[in-house]
């Protein structure tokens, strides 16, 4: 159903035929999936199809964590390498991605984790971290993440030596971008705050464009990524000045 779900996301309204011959799944099993996330309001049914609910082209964070979730923790174990030794600073978005970057570096104790995120700042405490620091703001329920103006000002008091980021697509054109404008602004006051600004994104993200700018292809130091990722697109990246490391992961193109 998650896959259902992201094909939505990504395409907009969909017949049920496609769905069932792009997820290899009887119609039965569709037309029963649909009807089942239809009532729990994450999607809309249409004659024939289903689309996204309207105003949403974000998958709820509780429903991304199976996604790509070999290649994220390749991702994470790449940026935790990254990560210098001793007492550090650390931003973190959200995003499953920047949560196995926190899983990554559970072996350490000596750092301080910066976030907006109410999900990894709790498992960040859980871990044992040496500070914690949520920035506080209005929650967003489908990323539980605290965005707006107060979490900017908290971001602008904090010096950050590492920003670990995820987005919703990065592009050499079009930078690091998200699907929410508030959030984008949040992500940003880290990222300003940041002596270094490292991607963690996986390849379905590379090359995409979504609505609103984080940041530009130049306010990114490193991008850390899975070789699902188009070849042609990371080059143009690593052309733009950004310092890139590509994992192993599938293929999806």
């Amino acid at each position: 159903m998650v896959a259902l779900l992201a094909l939505l996301t990504e395409q907009g309204q969909l017949p049920l035929s496609y769905l069932a011959d792009h997820l290899g799944a009887s119609a039965a099993t569709i037309r029963r999936d649909v009807a089942l996330l239809a009532s729990q309001g994450l999607l809309e049914r249409t004659h024939g199809g289903a689309r996204p609910v309207k105003g949403n082209r974000e998958l709820p964070v509780r429903l991304r964590d199976g996604r790509n979730q070999d290649a994220k923790r390749r991702i994470a174990r790449t940026v935790a390498s990254l990560i210098p030794a001793g007492k550090h600073a650390i931003g973190l978005t959200g995003g499953t991605t920047t949560a196995e970057v926190l899983r990554a570096l559970r072996h350490r104790d000596d750092l301080t984790i910066i976030t907006n995120s109410l999900s990894i700042g709790l498992e960040a405490a859980e871990q044992g971290q040496a500070r914690v620091l949520i920035a506080g703001g209005v929650l967003r329920p489908s990323s539980l993440e605290l965005v707006g103006s107060l979490a900017e000002s908290t971001m602008k008091l904090v010096n950050v030596g590492t920003a670990v980021v995820g987005a919703d697509g990065v592009s050499a054109s079009d930078g690091l971008t998200t699907h929410d404008e508030i959030e984008a602004r949040t992500n940003l006051a880290m990222i300003e705050r940041a002596q270094r600004v490292v991607v963690a994104i996986d390849s379905t993200k590379i090359g995409h464009t979504t609505l609103a700018r984080v940041a530009d292809i130049k306010g990114i130091h490193v991008l850390v990524t899975d070789s699902g990722a188009p070849e042609a697109e990371l080059q143009r990246i690593r052309d733009a000045g950004v310092e890139v490391h590509v994992v192993e992961g599938s293929r999806h193109r």
